[in-house]
């Protein structure tokens, strides 16, 4: 399956998305960086290049995600998926105060690991979209 998303599909799912990560909900009016579309599920892993498949993140969640799919936490071994906008209500996972994001499940930890959605530049960032009223 191609890795290539057609310009048609990839509106479809910025506009899907309401043009903001689905995995940090930033905006992507707030980057200096044009948002990417992620394979929920890499190529390399059997995922296709489908609407199914395809979820709008801003750079830092996709290059902090790149093809993975799980991670342990802590002394624990057992693989946890990581959120999937396709199935997953965000915010059923997660909450957002301050600027941080914090889980409310598993899952919602794995994501935040990975993603290394708390880190600090990043939650100055979005409690200063917060003040403005433009997150989340």
């Amino acid at each position: 399956m191609s890795r290539y998303v057609p310009q048609e599909m990839r509106v479809l799912v910025a506009e899907r998305a309401a043009f903001r990560c689905e995995y940090c909900l930033l905006p992507d009016s707030s980057g200096s960086f044009p948002f990417e579309v992620d394979h929920v599920i890499a190529i390399k892993h059997g995922g296709k290049s489908t609407l199914e498949n395809l979820a709008f993140a801003c750079p830092r969640c996709n290059r902090n995600k790149g093809t993975d799919l799980t991670t342990v936490l802590g002394d624990d071994e057992t693989p946890i998926r990581f959120f999937n906008p396709r199935k997953d209500i965000w915010a059923e996972h997660f909450e957002v105060e301050s600027g941080g994001i914090y889980p409310k499940t598993r899952l919602a930890e794995a994501t935040i690991k990975i993603l290394n959605l708390n880190e600090a530049e990043r939650v100055i960032g979005r409690r200063l979209l917060q003040e403005a009223g433009l997150y989340p």
